[in-house]
């Protein structure tokens, strides 16, 4: 796929997209869900070494290949490693599959009810390299505990600029400024959340589009202006916490919002298990994301 193809695939894909970029202090927890413990490796190759292998088997899964995952988000070492004996990111594209990779290095201490993303000072190296790789965009995350809206401008504020050094660098940058879905005060602050993002989106100069990542609101339908602004190329939705039956139940109210899943997507799937129990379970998850993205 070239980029006029993938931009397309994403603007109007009928799926969702696979957030496959646990790492760090994630990825630990993430290979116990998957079956395998603390004792299975050490150090960070180890680690690093398990989680590609368990990706590696979601990616060539042929449920994975089946039209209805339209895009995945790698880490920098799954974007760096092999599947299928080809480089990642054109192993997914030979599947149909946008490739994006995880760009921020990871959370500041909370402040005015957020956490900022840590300065990005790898950011210009990694998007050469991920330009070089094929990538077609990026995605960075913050995370919004309260309905401070100072906090709130300035966390939105920092996406949007981040982003801008995205584009230029000729990639499509997601903008993820999650809402803690734990929030008592989520509704509230998901208003002003809205609020700040549009008037960043009218700044935006001409000819240019970002994605969002954001959790599913308390309020069906919140996100409907952003989702139809002709600077949007699409906005997904992150699982947040919820298992992946409660996420689609609350996706499925959100007209135009589509996936972004993690945990929703690779919670049933086990080392241990068969490729035919192995590709039942994730194929289960497929279908249900994907129809729960496309409802209404």
């Amino acid at each position: 796929m070239n980029s006029d193809q993938m931009t397309a695939k994403i603007a109007a894909g009928q799926g969702f997209i696979a957030a496959l970029d646990q790492s760090g202090g994630s990825t630990p927890k993430a290979l116990r869900g998957y079956g395998v413990g603390d004792d299975e490796w050490n150090g960070d190759d180890e680690m690093f070494a398990q989680i590609h292998a368990m990706r590696s088997r979601v990616i060539t899964s042929p449920c994975f290949g089946s039209g209805k995952v339209i895009g995945a988000i790698l880490f920098e070492k799954t974007m760096d490693g092999d599947v299928d004996g080809m480089p990642t990111a054109d192993a997914l594209k030979a599947r149909g599959i946008v490739p994006f990779i995880k760009v921020d290095q990871g959370l500041a201490e909370e402040a005015d009810g957020v956490q900022l993303m840590k300065p990005l000072d790898k950011l210009p190296a990694l998007l050469e390299k991920s330009v070089g790789k094929g990538m077609f965009g990026t995605k960075m995350r913050s995370v919004i505990k309260k309905a401070n809206p100072a906090g709130i401008a300035a966390i939105v504020a920092q996406q949007f600029e981040v982003g801008k050094q995205i584009l230029d660098a000729g990639l499509v940058p997601i903008l993820e400024p999650e809402y803690d879905i734990m929030a008592l005060d989520r509704a509230g602050g998901e208003a002003i959340l809205l609020e700040e993002i549009m008037q960043q989106l009218d700044a935006v100069p001409e000819g240019r589009k970002v994605m969002l990542k954001l959790s599913i609101p308390v309020t069906p339908g919140l996100y409907a202006p952003a989702i139809a602004h002709p600077k949007v190329l699409r906005v997904v939705a992150l699982s947040g916490g919820y298992s992946t039956d409660q996420a689609c139940e609350h996706l499925a109210k959100n007209p135009g919002m589509i996936a972004s899943f993690s945990r929703g997507l690779l919670q049933d799937l086990r080392k241990d298990q068969s490729d035919e129990e192995f590709d039942a379970a994730l194929s289960g998850a497929i279908g249900r994301i994907t129809d729960a993205s496309l409802a209404g």
